[in-house]
């Protein structure tokens, strides 16, 4: 993917990642889905909680949101869009994926996928990818955000406009 758009930030802490995973959540309409990338313990699942939680909470409603890891998918509803949220790393390869729905769910839900690089070929063209990486600081990290969609940077511009650069 040649990224239309691309920008790395820095959080200072779980809880600043996590204000801005739920400020991004209000943004997201049905087919978008973000693609969450990074080494184990890079915080894919925390950022994927916390917009998850928000979007729950908009609408009065809360739930538990656990790791899909073991379950491979977890679906939410906010009356307004399914979302899915979906754990790739125990699987080996896009026919696994197909055999999840995947495929329907990146045209009609918010999809939130943690290993994406399973995916190979079944990546929606126009996802957003999130990169995270920690640092040697505690809870710092630094977050790409890039896309062969240049909307996403207009879409993300209002969230973006005053966060320190990586």
């Amino acid at each position: 993917m040649t990224p239309a758009f691309s920008r790395t930030v820095r959080f200072g802490s779980e809880s600043e990642t996590s204000r801005f995973a739920a400020a991004l959540a209000p943004a997201l309409v049905p087919g978008d889905t973000l693609l969450l990338q990074g080494g184990l313990g890079a915080g894919k699942t925390h950022f994927a909680r916390a917009l998850i939680q928000a979007r729950l909470a908009a609408v009065g409603l809360a739930e538990d949101v656990p790791s899909p890891t073991y379950t491979l998918v977890q679906v939410y509803s906010d009356r307004a869009a399914e979302i899915w949220h979906c754990d790739l790393y125990r699987l080996s390869g896009p026919d696994e994926v197909a055999e999840l729905g995947l495929d329907e769910a990146f045209a009609r839900a918010i999809c939130l996928v943690e290993w994406p690089e399973r995916l190979e070929d079944l990546r929606p063209s126009g996802a957003l990818r999130v990169g995270l990486r920690m640092t040697d600081d505690p809870g710092v990290r630094f977050a790409t955000f890039e896309s062969a969609d240049s909307t996403w940077q207009d879409r993300l511009a209002p969230l973006l406009a005053d966060r320190v650069d990586g």
